[in-house]
């Protein structure tokens, strides 16, 4: 296990950073159902950052504003208050303020993959993604620095060597505005106290001798935090991250991509590959599969990424082959729509009115309430 360290915000001084070549070659890990969708854009993007990697730091590069933004991948969305963020490919961070009728793009120092957005309140929001990144803002959304990256960038590399290993960052979450909690790759935790102005690493916290990546993170009603990855490894957190069990009897040895709580105490559901959902009302002493039927009323077989929880319990489950799955009840039973496009969806998004915000290979795409097209 590694031991805990810490890394000042003040370290990365943006144009200290612009100034330093990147040191070595990076083994780029690519997110597991962003494999399963087999982007070309998305693999041509990481090649290129592999193989340019001693000469451009994309971590340290601005995104470059494009009135595209919007419709290209996306991967996760967070409310702001009334406004929508949504982050993806190339360092693109979206924000819309009438419920995803437009959209306009943030500043943001980075054109590295994001994977994941957090809010604790209309001002105060936090995105991760490759290169261990930790994005901060305190505008809405508006403007992003950069509080922390993987410290092993700073460090040089041996050019006959092995490279740089990756470690991405997948999932984030915040108790309030001071402390919040990153994970990702290989079993690493990072937390931060004082509102990212320092990231501990905490891998030590949770007993993962493995290093098994954690894809997704959540917070079960009235139990705790509840974290999920690959090999069907679960994991919880009964006073919210102050100290971590790894649970051993798992309902299935498959890689978990996301995880949800709802409004009901102790609920928690996980879902993975081959349209696998199961579901806990112990906070994940014991587990039930919830089948999931395709509207020709066969077994849904398609990988399923991530999903959203809206204000008033509906839960959203999407995935490969514009899968839409739907539920009133708590996670119980769900409704499945396979939008005509197919196109791979990566998160979802209840809206205000019912709508959903679908997050995925197109960009940001408006839905109706059970996913389909909004003229269809």
């Amino acid at each position: 296990m590694r031991e805990p360290i810490e890394r000042r915000a003040s370290f990365f001084d943006r144009a200290s950073l612009a100034s330093q070549p990147c040191k070595g070659h990076k083994h780029t890990f690519i997110r597991p159902f962003v494999n399963a969708f087999g982007l070309s854009l998305v693999l041509a993007s990481f090649t290129g950052t592999a193989a340019f990697a001693q000469s451009t730091d994309y971590t340290t590069l601005p995104a470059v504003m494009s009135p595209q933004a919007s419709t290209a991948l996306l991967i996760d969305a967070a409310q702001a208050g009334d406004r929508l963020v949504a982050v993806g490919s190339r360092g693109h961070i979206v924000y819309s303020d009438d419920q995803g009728l437009s959209w306009s793009q943030a500043a943001v120092p980075t054109r590295q993959l994001l994977s994941a957005v957090y809010f604790v309140d209309d001002q105060h929001g936090w995105a991760v993604g490759h290169d261990s990144l930790i994005l901060h803002t305190k505008d809405g959304g508006l403007n992003w620095v950069i509080q922390y990256r993987d410290p092993a960038l700073e460090e040089e590399r041996d050019e006959e060597g092995l490279g740089l290993l990756e470690r991405p960052l997948m999932d984030v979450w915040f108790r309030d505005a001071k402390t919040g909690f990153a994970v990702g790759a290989y079993g690493l935790m990072l937390r931060t106290d004082d509102g990212g102005a320092t990231w501990e690493d905490r891998s030590s916290d949770i007993d993962n001798p493995d290093g098994f990546h954690y894809n997704a993170l959540t917070t079960v009603r009235d139990a705790g935090l509840f974290l999920v990855g690959e090999m069907g490894t679960m994991y919880r957190s009964p006073d919210f991250g102050e100290t971590w069990e790894t649970l051993q009897e798992l309902p299935y040895d498959g890689s978990w991509f996301g995880t949800s709580g709802t409004l009901q105490p102790n609920v928690v559901l996980a879902w993975g590959l081959r349209g696998n959902v199961f579901r806990s009302d112990n906070f994940g002493d014991s587990w039930e599969q919830v089948e999931l039927m395709t509207p020709r009323n066969g077994p849904l077989e398609s990988t399923l990424s991530g999903g959203g929880l809206s204000k008033d319990g509906k839960l959203t489950v999407v995935g490969v082959g514009g899968v839409v799955a739907t539920s009133e009840d708590a996670g119980r039973t769900f409704s499945v729509a396979i939008r005509p496009d197919r196109v791979a969806l990566a998160s979802a998004e209840v809206l205000d009115g019912g709508q959903l915000l679908l997050l995925g290979q197109n960009g940001a795409v408006k839905a109706t309430a059970n996913g389909l097209p909004l003229n269809q």
